[in-house]
This record gives structure tokens, C-alpha cells and sequence, in this order.
């Protein structure tokens, strides 16, 4: 019994680290070691139910640690409905923790096939964060976005690649402890893979620093931010007032740098729903700005019956037409769109504030002179295989992502979704400039370092300058090949010690 319950205190104990150690908290060195606890309390252990036990507690920790920002919207969104945010909330929960429940399963019914501790341990891992399907993706290798020299391998592998590294550097330094217990010598060809990724990995970010700064002196946009940091509540029922914070903030902009190329409002800053089809007149929209206008608002689709709206972002020209617009792809569930409505009146009935907006296929670039802008929305910018596709069809030189982070106050959130649209700047080697109602908005450079921010629930402006880029990274060539990487090398692994046991049974048989 006791050492049932060392096993799940451990457990518990890594879930700690990783939520601590990952973005929001940052407390990066955490995760140098995270996954010790679990590997210790799956090697204690035989029997898988206790190993998907072990897995389960270090899942739900991890997630009631790294998630708790969710219960912001209980009071913002639910409108305090306190039993269905909690139901909300456990049942996602148990969704997160269940892959790690089964990672736990996984890892001991290799071992006690005979398969090695490095199989075992990071191959599953890594098909996990391929193939899980969570609403809000958790790659743990998006952790070390601060340390900015081992992070720019990002652009060979996205945050797959990231992973595998803390896996080595955990695995190695396992390994070393278990191996100063029973004297076993295997331990220095993991080491030695862990020290070559990290030296890869270093050299390999001073090689991209040095073709940055080499090109830093080229031809950028100067480009002004507003943040008019208006409750989201309060945008909807003010829109007129909300407009009007806009301009302002854009006037004192324009005044301080006549020679902008490009102004950015954020994720429905207008909140008027905008009629289609394009092109149509901003001039109501832009009054006595003269500078290009990237801003986002609802669009009316006129071909639909019911007018369906999607949320939207558009370009205002210096002409003052609204010629192009990019529709949102990825909706949020149970905030912008409700699965099963019409089976379900009594959940929509529960979501006063969501809202219902159609669904866009089509990933088209916003057009700026000669300069092709990729504008994920909000969500959209914390899905890399989505950013991908975006930044791959649309042909796209310079990423904006327009933001209403105003429901999470002053949590966590706001600084965890930063960190992962930084990301999206390293796989694609592209400037990112982020716009948000209420922060934290930003311009990070291809390196995923940001240059300029604003602060949180402040009314603010920001400007910077971005620089279109037209190079392919190996990440947007490939993909999330670490994944089907990774479930090869388990396959292949399983099949090859399966003949082994069945070679060794044979012999066995010959001996008699």
C-alpha cells in the first residue's frame, strides 16, 4: 500500500512540474526534470492498471494546475452559472488526463514486453501530442519559448521537435540516477543523444540569429497597434463608444508617425456586423484616417438565408474600400459556435454570451500592396498544423493575429497565448504581430523574441515595424513529421521484439 501510494504521490508530484515548468507559470527549468517523478512510480510498478493510475493522476494534476484560467469564464461567459462551468470543466479534465492515463498503460505494457526504457518513454509520449485531440493543444517542448537559443529548432519539426528534446534531457538524466543504483552501463548512449540534440540545437540557433540580424536592415512596414482594452461584455452593448477609443487611440498614432503603413485593431474592434459582399465603402469605418486599416469584425454573408455571420478580419485600403476580407477557419467550441444546438436547448440556453458564427474553408492571404498578410484569429494562432496551412496556401509573408483575450482578466491565459503564437513565428521564420483588445499585444521577430508589448488591461498603443520574408522552413515543407516519426519507431520496435520472443522461444524449443 505504501508503495501504491508513493507511486501516485510521485505521480502527482510530475504533473506539478509540468504545469509549473510550461507556459503561463514559465518556471522553465522545471521541466529539465519533470517526467522523473512519473518514469520512477511506472517502473515501480508491473500492473497496468496502476501504471494507467500513475498516468491519470499526473494528467489531472498537470491540467487542474496549467487549466484553472478556464473558471475565469464562469462568471464573464457562464454569467455564474458555477455547475455548468464546473461540468464544463471536470469533463475536459477527464479528457486530458485520459491520455496520460493511457501513455502510463502504454509505457508499461512495453516494458513489460521487454522493450527498452527510451521506447517506452518518449515514443508515446510524442505520438500522444500528435494524436490527442485537445481543444487547447499542449506540446511540452513550447515550454522553453524563453530560452530563445534552444527554441529555434522549431522551424525543423514545429513543437514536436521541441518535446523530443526535453524527453532526451529527462530520459538521460533518469537514466543517470537509475543507473547509480544498479550499476547498469546503458545509461551513456542516451546522454550522449541528449548532449548532441542540445549542442545541435544551440548551434543551429545562432546560425538562424546570424541570418536575421544580417538581414534586419531590409525593407519593413511600420506598423501601429491599438489596444482600446474594452471588456468584450462592453464592446458588444458600446459598440459606438468602442469605435470611437479606436479611432482615437489610431489619431494619436498616426500624429506620432505620419508615415505609417499600416494600422491594426484587433479581433472585432468594430463590433457592427459588416454587410457583404465585398468590396464595400469604410469610410464610416476609418472617418479622417488616411493610413491602410487591418481590423476585425463580424461579416455578413449575404448568400446565406439566415445571414449567417463569420467572425472576420479585413483591409481597409487607402482608398477607403473594404476590398478583401479572411473568414475564421477553427471556431471555439461553445463560445463561437454550439455543437448540436438544436438537440441541446438546454446547453444553449446555459451559454447566454456565445455566440454563432459560420465556419470558414478558405485560407486566403489579406493582400497589402505586394505584401501577403496571413491573419489567424484568436484560437486559430495556438493550432501550428492549422498556421501551417494558412501560412502554406495563402503564401503569406508576415503573420497578424487579431486577439479578445478580455475574458481571462488578468490570468495566465494572456501570457500563455503569447508564448505559443510565438511559436508560430520561429516554425515559419515570419514576423508576427499580435493584436489584442485587452493584451498582451506584441511584434516578435522570426526568432520568436518579441521586440515591443503592451501590458495586460491596459489602454494602450504600440508601434513597430515588420519585414515580409519568403523563405520555406523544413516545418512547413513536413509538418509534424516527429510524429509519424515516433510511431514508426514504436512499431518498428514492437514487431522486432515480438520476432525476438519468438526466436528465443524457438531456440528454447530446439535446446529440449
Amino acid at each position: 500500500m505504501k508503495r501504491r501510494l508513493g507511486a501516485l504521490l510521485a505521480s502527482a508530484l510530475g504533473g506539478a512540474l509540468y504545469f509549473l515548468g510550461y507556459l503561463g507559470f514559465g518556471w522553465w527549468p522545471l521541466l529539465g526534470f519533470f517526467l522523473l517523478p512519473l518514469w520512477w512510480a511506472l517502473e515501480s510498478t508491473r500492473r497496468l492498471p496502476r501504471a494507467v493510475a500513475c498516468g491519470f493522476v499526473f494528467g489531472g494534476v498537470a491540467f487542474l494546475g496549467g487549466h484553472d484560467w478556464l473558471l475565469r469564464l464562469v462568471d464573464v461567459f457562464l454569467a455564474g452559472d458555477r455547475a455548468t462551468g464546473w461540468g464544463l470543466f471536470g469533463g475536459y479534465g477527464l479528457w486530458f488526463a485520459a491520455g496520460y492515463a493511457l501513455y502510463g498503460g502504454v509505457y508499461r505494457a512495453l516494458r513489460n514486453a521487454g522493450i527498452g526504457f527510451a521506447t517506452a518513454a518518449i515514443a508515446p509520449w510524442l505520438v500522444l501530442e500528435w494524436l490527442h485531440p485537445l481543444l487547447f493543444p499542449v506540446h511540452a517542448g513550447a515550454g522553453l519559448i524563453d530560452l530563445w537559443p534552444l527554441v529555434q529548432i522549431a522551424d525543423l519539426g514545429g513543437p514536436l521537435v521541441l518535446s523530443l528534446q526535453l524527453l532526451l534531457v529527462n530520459a538521460a538524466l533518469f537514466r543517470v540516477v537509475e543507473a547509480r543504483r544498479d550499476g547498469d552501463a546503458k545509461w551513456r548512449v542516451i546522454v550522449a543523444a541528449a548532449i548532441a540534440m542540445l549542442v545541435g540545437s544551440a548551434v543551429h540557433g545562432g546560425i538562424r540569429e546570424r541570418q536575421y540580424d544580417a538581414h534586419s536592415s531590409d525593407a519593413a512596414l511600420r506598423i501601429g497597434l491599438v489596444q482600446a482594452n474594452l471588456g468584450t461584455l462592453e464592446k458588444r452593448r458600446q459598440a459606438a463608444a468602442g469605435h470611437r477609443a479606436h479611432l482615437e487611440l489610431s489619431r494619436e498614432l498616426v500624429e506620432r508617425d505620419p508615415e505609417l503603413d499600416l494600422l491594426i485593431w484587433p479581433e472585432t474592434a468594430y463590433a457592427r456586423a459588416i454587410a457583404g459582399p465585398l468590396p464595400v465603402s469604410g469610410a464610416l469605418i476609418r472617418r479622417d484616417l488616411r493610413v491602410p486599416l487591418l481590423f476585425g469584425a463580424p461579416l455578413i454573408d449575404p448568400g446565406s438565408g439566415d445571414r449567417a455571420q463569420s467572425n472576420s478580419a479585413f483591409l481597409l485600403d487607402r482608398d477607403g474600400t473594404i476590398a478583401s476580407a479572411y473568414r475564421k477557419n477553427l471556431l471555439i467550441p461553445l463560445a463561437e459556435s454550439i455543437p448540436f444546438a438544436r438537440g441541446l436547448p438546454h446547453l444553449e440556453a446555459a451559454l447566454p454570451h456565445a455566440q454563432s458564427f459560420a465556419a470558414s474553408e478558405t485560407k486566403n492571404a489579406l493582400v497589402l500592396d505586394d505584401v501577403r498578410i496571413a491573419v489567424p484569429i484568436c484560437y486559430e494562432a495556438v493550432r501550428p498544423a492549422f498556421v501551417r496551412e494558412l501560412v502554406n496556401e495563402s503564401r503569406a509573408q508576415l503573420i497578424v493575429t487579431l486577439a479578445n483575450d478580455a475574458w481571462f482578466g488578468d490570468s495566465r491565459e494572456p501570457r500563455l497565448h503569447l508564448g505559443l503564437a510565438r511559436l508560430r513565428a520561429i516554425e515559419h521564420r515570419r514576423h508576427l504581430v499580435r493584436a489584442t483588445n485587452s493584451g498582451i499585444s506584441a511584434f516578435v521577430d522570426p526568432l520568436g523574441r518579441i521586440e515591443h508589448a503592451t501590458g495586460v488591461l491596459e489602454r494602450a498603443t504600440l508601434e513597430g515595424q515588420a519585414r515580409p520574408e519568403t523563405q520555406t522552413t523544413l516545418f512547413a515543407s513536413l509538418g509534424h513529421w516527429p510524429g509519424p516519426a515516433a510511431l514508426t519507431w514504436l512499431v518498428t520496435a514492437a514487431i522486432a521484439n515480438a520476432m525476438r520472443v519468438r526466436s528465443a522461444r524457438a531456440r528454447g524449443r530446439v535446446d529440449r
